[in-house]
């Protein structure tokens, strides 16, 4: 985990016809762990003065092994750039799966690239600045200058990766980095089922080669069957025994059990071991962020199936103190009994049942109003350039919920589940997993059910592919720099290349089915699969935002708007 800091300052006289544009290029990245092995970067070339910022994981495409991976993607980039130099780095990373950000300072050629990964799980903002002439490419913002004099940070969109040439006649005034405009150039990520085929494809011909192809196909919206489900499916079902198509769902459940395994595994498998203190022999290095939800706790009861057996994990759950919502109720004794408070322990029990081997630490973070009050501008600031009360409350959330610092629950027994204690508890993981994707890809959301009661399959699947279509464009850049700042790194589960290819290939009907009532028919597939797990309470847990799981929405007024800017 780390930060991008690079500035590129037009000199003076520099942009004039015929002339070469003169820039200074300034690069800063913070120190990056992984297996152990610590690298300063950026990462400089002393032979050819190529330079490296890198903020990402390489979870595959590459042989990284116990190495580093931002020394082993800055070598394969130098071995590529000399068998390819005209798109060697489109060639690199059209293998790479992981999230990240880089820039990539191509001295030779004098050739700038950056991008974000292509469904934006890691957040690169840029802003041209007229007074000094320059452009600044960072990781986050500067929220502080809000006014209408200074210019706006904007979030890099994730579907390209770019080029800007710094040797041509240009000036950088003319960049705009949502617009394919010389001297800057866009090579866009396209799907399988998109891409013109040159009738060279060999590899040697660079025009096939440069093409960005996407790992994984098109949401299909084909149906296995469009046969209203059985008599019993109705609305006083309450949970999955018995679920009467469960044999032609068995295919698939086994299918994403596969996968999703898979991907956690490989998202843990990089976290240095830990020998604990003396303190906390078995300090944890994976933590959840969880409301007891069915994408959270499936996570859980998968997670604790691979690592090993000694190891603790964390349960971050997180309520806060909602006084508009207090002064309602007229209870204050009850502050932090939020929803999202009520299915966190309800989860935690359930897993403590699943799996007694295991020490599952759950963490209630009480947020009083007023570190609410306390830490909201520097929680704004982190947000730029995302600015709605929705981004507000969700990134409120997010924030206290990663930064780990609460009340840490302890029971009676392994067979008594009465709380006996709550005491101070600082969150030791530096990697959280978190359950964003889970929705776009399996009709989690209401505008699903919107959609499948205003024309039913077809209504449905066309929201679906558009959902997972703008997964990129959505919110993840603003995710990564909320948890980011409390020195933590969140991986995505459900955002894995393998994970969203097994969803996009299966049929509409084989991941949900809306004849069936709210907290059943949404994200079916995934709520079979935490049945099998044998979570048979959180398996049919209705959907909840974590605005209003855990009460940041509307903390002040009722009559505020999520659209609405702040």
């Amino acid at each position: 985990m780390c930060g991008i800091q690079v500035l590129i300052q037009q000199s003076d006289g520099s942009g004039t016809s015929g002339d070469p544009c003169c820039t200074e290029i300034w690069g800063r990245l913070a120190a990056i762990n992984r297996n152990r092995e610590t690298q300063s970067q950026p990462i400089v070339s002393k032979d050819t003065g190529d330079v490296l910022c890198w903020n990402g994981e390489v979870f595959g495409g590459l042989d990284v092994g116990a190495r580093n991976d931002g020394i082993v993607l800055f070598q394969t980039i130098q071995e590529m750039k000399r068998q390819y130099p005209e798109d060697y780095v489109l060639r690199v990373f059209s293998r790479i799966e992981g999230p990240y950000a880089f820039v990539y300072f191509d001295y030779d050629q004098q050739k700038l690239w950056f991008a974000r990964d292509y469904l934006g799980r890691r957040s690169l903002v840029t802003k041209w600045v007229a007074d000094t002439n320059s452009l600044l490419i960072s990781s986050v913002a500067d929220g502080t200058e809000t006014d209408s004099e200074h210019p706006k940070w904007t979030e890099l969109p994730a579907q390209s990766i770019y080029c800007l040439d710094l040797a041509g006649s240009c000036s950088l005034a003319s960049l705009a980095v949502s617009e394919s405009a010389a001297p800057f150039t866009q090579y866009s990520w396209k799907y399988e089922c998109d891409i013109e085929r040159p009738m060279d494809t060999s590899k040697d011909n660079p025009n096939a080669a440069s093409r960005l192809v996407l790992p994984f196909g098109q949401v299909t919206t084909e149906l296995v069957d469009n046969s209203p489900p059985p008599p019993s499916a109705n609305t006083s079902i309450v949970g999955l025994d018995g679920f009467p198509e469960l044999a032609r769902w068995q295919p698939y459940v086994d299918g994403l059990e596969k996968t999703l395994t898979e991907s956690i595994r490989t998202r843990i498998e990089s976290i240095p071991l830990t020998h604990g203190t003396d303190t906390d022999p078995k300090t944890p290095r994976v933590g959840i962020l969880f409301s007891g939800g069915v994408d959270c706790i499936a996570i859980a009861a998968l997670l604790t199936k691979i690592l090993p057996r000694g190891e603790a994990i964390e349960l971050f759950n997180v309520a806060f103190e909602n006084p508009r919502q207090t002064r309602t109720a007229g209870n204050s004794n009850a502050v932090y009994d939020v929803p999202d408070r009520r299915t966190g322990r309800q989860g935690w029990l359930e897993l403590c049942g699943l799996d007694p081997m295991r020490e599952w630490r759950f963490v209630e973070i009480d947020v009083p109003y007023t570190q609410v009050l306390e830490h909201r501008a520097h929680i704004r600031n982190l947000l730029t350039p995302s600015d709605t009360v929705m981004d507000m409350s969700i990134g409120m959330a997010l924030w206290f919920a990663s930064k780990g610092a609460g009340l840490l629950v302890v029971r009676k027994s392994d067979t008594d589940n009465t709380v006996v204690s709550r005491h101070p508890y600082e969150g030791a993981a530096r990697v959280l997993l978190l359950g964003m994707g889970a929705d776009e890809q399996l009709g989690g959301y209401s505008r699903h059910r919107v959609a499948w009661d205003r024309g039913g399959w077809a209504e449905l699947g066309t929201e679906i592919r558009l959902d997972v279509q703008r997964i990129a464009t959505r919110n993840l850049g603003r995710d990564d720099r909320i948890v980011s700042d409390n020195g933590k790194e969140s991986r995505y589960p459900f955002l894995a290349a393998e994970v969203v290819g097994f969803l996009s290939q299966t049929p509409l009907d084989r991941k949900m089915n809306m004849h069936y009532p709210r907290g059943v028919g949404e994200k079916l597939l995934l709520r079979l699969l935490a049945f099998q797990l044998g979570l048979t309470a959180a398996c049919t847990l209705a959907k909840r935002a974590i605005q209003f799981g855990a009460r940041t929405a509307k903390m002040e007024s009722g009559q505020t708007k999520g659209q609405d800017t702040l």
